[in-house]
């Protein structure tokens, strides 16, 4: 007798699509989600991602939500960009951005740095992105969000906003 939960992906017989966050269903006896917009979703039970394959995309889940794993500094920068522009039509601001450690190798090269000849020179200030101060995560063990979110944004006290690619910290 086949147990009716082996012939589905690791996620299950439905997940929202990452792109669009319409439910999609799984292909039967495979690994796969069939998205009619965005095509074919493969899962790997190993690294529990989930790889986009016409893009290559790489996607990890936490708390219901699909996180985009980057592997460019520009993805992380863009995806950082947008989570401001979103935050700050809403009418709040934000006071920092913390980025997951996994990717400080990738987005170091891009912070701001204050020169002397700009007159902004602050000893001890630390680096910023978009004219915030950046620190990393602590922890990113196998259990911590830290292994699959991407970054927070700390901002000014006031009504939560909506999350999707990111933490808000009041």
């Amino acid at each position: 007798m086949i147990n009716a939960v082996s012939q589905y992906p690791i996620y299950g017989p439905e997940i929202r699509c990452p792109h669009c966050n319409q439910p999609i269903p799984a292909l039967t006896l495979t690994d796969s989600y069939l998205c009619n917009r965005h095509g074919v979703f493969e899962s790997d039970p190993e690294t529990k991602e989930l790889v986009h394959l016409q893009s290559g995309r790489h996607w990890r889940q936490w708390d219901d939500q699909w996180y985009r794993q980057h592997t460019h500094p520009d993805g992380i920068r863009f995806e950082i960009h947008e989570a401001l522009d979103r935050l700050y039509t809403e009418g709040f601001r934000a006071t920092k951005v913390i980025i997951a450690q996994r990717y400080r190798h990738l987005i170091q090269a891009y912070f701001e740095r204050s020169a002397p000849w700009q007159g902004k020179a602050e000893r001890g200030s630390g680096p910023r992105l978009y004219g915030l101060p950046v620190s990393f995560s602590d922890g990113e063990g196998e259990e911590s969000c830290w292994s699959v979110i991407n970054f927070e944004l700390e901002k000014e006290p006031g009504v939560p906003t909506q999350q999707r690619y990111f933490r808000l910290l009041d």
